[in-house]
């Protein structure tokens, strides 16, 4: 009988292969990146003096609106 050694190249072509099927997989599951331009942002506050620093914020409206029943 003859000991036959696997073709290197196609062992090379099916690594080749799944790497580019596993980069192409990550790139569709990761979220997409808004451009910085187009989203809003509130005005920078500064710091109260004396401490506190509470204000009602859009964040803490929706946070509210998820506690009501």
């Amino acid at each position: 009988m003859q000991n036959r050694q696997p073709n290197s190249s196609r062992r090379s072509f099916f690594s080749g292969a799944a790497t580019v099927g596993a980069a192409a997989a990550a790139v569709v599951a990761l979220p997409q990146v808004i451009p910085s331009d187009a989203t809003v942002s509130e005005p920078a506050r500064v710091a109260p003096e004396k401490g506190g620093g509470y204000h009602l914020s859009a964040h803490v409206k929706q946070y509210y609106k998820t506690t009501q029943l």
